[in-house]
């Protein structure tokens, strides 16, 4: 059988209460408070994925150090723009190093080698 994506919604909520080691009910808390957004089908069934699953390991995780839900909501909202900004940093990056590929293209083509130069010959002087 073949493994899904880890976006790929696929277990009901009790299957990824157990996998997360929560109540179903936790689950639809995080849900009503905005923390986790899960997959619904045509009937409006919960479904959850493998990265529904890991984030709500991190909530659990940011709830045993003291954090209340308020304040992982935040965190997590955190995370996500750093990641975003790395991304686009990323973009950026890339952009400024063809930009100056493509200068240094230009200034390669520009040069004339010597071979190709004009020489200028000294003149003789007439007596």
């Amino acid at each position: 059988m073949e493994r899904p994506q880890p976006d790929q919604a696929v277990y009901v909520i009790s299957v990824a209460a157990e996998l997360s080691g929560m109540h179903p009910q936790t689950l639809r808390i995080y849900e009503s408070r905005g923390l986790l957004d899960p997959a619904r089908t045509a009937g409006g069934n919960r479904r959850y994925s493998d990265t529904d699953i890991r984030l709500l390991r991190r909530i659990a995780d940011l709830t045993a150090e003291g954090l209340n839900l308020q304040g992982v909501k935040r965190l997590l909202e955190l995370e996500a723009e750093v990641i975003r900004l790395n991304r686009e940093l990323e973009i950026a990056k890339n952009q400024i190093a063809e930009a100056v590929t493509e200068v240094h293209r230009q200034y390669r083509r520009d040069l004339v080698p010597i071979k190709q130069s004009v020489t200028l010959l000294r003149q003789q002087k007439r007596p």
